[in-house]
């Protein structure tokens, strides 16, 4: 199958999907947001991956929705196209955190509008000291509320700093993404995919079964009340503890070695 992006899976368990239309910013087009969606509900079947991540292909991360090949297109759609348009993007956010597998961004230039919310989707994220993200959607006229990012960011970020950034439309430097954690490493230009790589062979040697239920808690339990989370969760170490990895977990503690993690 022929994708209009790059895609590789390293023996480690790592699948790096990389935006790859330098010249245009990594920007979005249809089949490339068809595409994206289709291969993150796919990852969940494919045993060799453990881990993924996500960059772009030259000086940016991802400029959002092309200019001519989205945005001139939407304007000629009626309602019903519009809407269907819509909901597909936020399917592609959906899919992404559905995935029972750690996600890292590699934000590694500007990540705008769309481009912001896929990398404010992904688990982890690690920019280059000249990144930026924008959620400028209402710079062109759209809420900010877009593909779910009135429901992440303000989870990530605190609903103060949220309202700041998708009413505005501002953009926000790398650092200042450090220190209200949007992002959870910053590291030179030259140094962001390899630490983002890092961050994702850890994540691709750790108990895989666990990683997807602690992520498939993180986000059912943003809206439970205390007792229901408490109750999840002791749901969900229950079920843990009757799995491969926590039994080698144990025998490594005693045999004084690392542990052979194998998802199951």
């Amino acid at each position: 199958m022929t994708l209009p992006f790059e895609f590789s899976v390293a023996p480690s368990g790592v699948a790096t999907i990389t935006l790859d239309r330098p010249d245009k910013l990594n920007a979005l087009t249809f089949e490339v947001y068809r595409e994206l969606t289709d291969l993150f509900a796919r990852l969940e079947d494919q045993a060799e991956v453990r881990s993924v991540v996500v960059t772009g292909a030259g000086r940016a991360f991802c400029s959002g929705g092309d200019v001519h090949e989205i945005i001139g297109e939407l304007v000629k759609f009626r309602a019903k196209e519009l809407l269907g348009f819509t909901r597909m993007t936020g399917t592609l956010i959906k899919n992404m955190r559905r995935l029972r597998k750690p996600i890292v961004a590699a934000v590694n230039g500007v990540a705008a509008g769309a481009g912001a919310v896929i990398a404010l989707a992904a688990d982890l994220r690690v920019m280059a000291q000249s990144a930026k993200f924008a959620f400028l959607f209402v710079r062109v006229g759209l809420a900010g509320a877009d593909m779910g990012a009135a429901f992440l960011l303000p989870r990530v970020i605190g609903l103060g700093r949220a309202s700041e950034l998708l009413m505005l439309g501002d953009s926000i430097g790398a650092e200042a993404c450090e220190r209200i954690g949007l992002a959870q490493r910053v590291v030179p230009a030259e140094d962001v995919l390899g630490e983002a790589n890092a961050l994702a062979e850890r994540l691709a040697r750790g108990p895989g079964f666990a990683l997807g239920m602690t992520k498939e808690l993180l986000n059912a339990e943003l809206d439970m009340a205390l007792d229901q989370a408490i109750e999840a969760e002791a749901q969900a170490q229950a079920i843990c503890m009757h799995t491969l990895d926590f039994r080698e977990a144990y025998l490594a503690f005693v045999e004084k070695r690392e542990p052979r993690f194998t998802g199951k």
